[in-house]
């Protein structure tokens, strides 16, 4: 190998190494991914980290007042009544146990199951207390360690 050869190599080598460097710099100042929930419905689907997460720790009431109104600009989707509202989250949230709230008020019990499949006509029912064209769905592990919501919109 001639002294050019290993002198643009050994370049190449060290722009390899800044690179590196660099995107690990990058990465480091992101914050972590969140555990993700999705809705589905038909053949649509959405799907949202957490609104507040606290990497699978209890959120304290500021964290969640804080949370509660930045909760206005969440993921929508159309609910025919007749069709089931299927409820999937990651195995993260599951293992914690997690709830489902409409507007505020439990609609489930716990489970820690990853899939649960609710009827659309429950979301849109005054016997429930979900009356109205629009209501927010809030996924909530348990002992408050992150809360996941939804627009659920009569079709």
């Amino acid at each position: 190998m001639t002294t050019l050869q290993s002198v643009v190599r050994r370049r190449r080598v060290v722009a390899a190494a800044g690179a590196v460097s660099a995107g690990l710099l990058v990465l480091s100042a992101c914050d972590k991914p969140t555990p993700v929930a999705t809705i589905t419905v038909g053949r649509d689907s959405v799907h949202s980290e957490a609104l507040c997460y606290n990497d699978g720790n209890k959120l304290n009431a500021k964290s969640l007042a804080e949370c509660v109104k930045n909760s206005g600009n969440v993921e929508s989707i159309k609910v025919d009544q007749d069709e089931s509202v299927r409820f999937g989250v990651d195995p993260k949230i599951a293992d914690s146990g997690w709830t489902i709230l409409v507007n505020g008020r439990q609609f489930t019990d716990s489970s820690k199951k990853t899939y649960r499949t609710i009827p659309g006509s429950a979301f849109f029912n005054a016997q429930y207390g979900t009356q109205g064209d629009t209501n927010t769905v809030t996924i909530q592990m348990d002992e408050t360690k992150g809360l996941w919501s939804f627009k659920l919109k009569k079709a």
